[in-house]
């Protein structure tokens, strides 16, 4: 059983995000090595900073890109993250 998501999720003291330029992409780098990530994964994970709900974020996307119905979205990639060991 998955423990349930933190109310305020942030990324792991671990990981650390940033843009890669010579990948073209946002990336989680840990001691071990790193972890591409996809557009949408970056914004989500951008704005997991330990002060922002899960429902703040989920709002703030909608706005940022005019989506509707993306909580479903994103609740799944912060319990993958959760998971993976990214989110605490």
């Amino acid at each position: 059983m998955t423990a349930a998501l933190p109310t305020q999720p942030k990324l792991s003291r671990k990981f650390r995000l940033q843009f890669e330029p010579a990948q073209d992409r946002w990336v989680l780098l840990y001691p071990e090595g790193m972890v591409q990530l996809n557009p949408s994964a970056a914004e989500i994970l951008k704005r997991c900073d330990g002060e922002r709900t899960v429902d703040a974020i989920v709002a703030e996307l909608e706005a940022a890109f005019n989506a509707q119905g993306i909580a479903p979205e994103v609740r799944n990639l912060l319990e993958e993250g959760q998971r993976r060991g990214w989110i605490d």
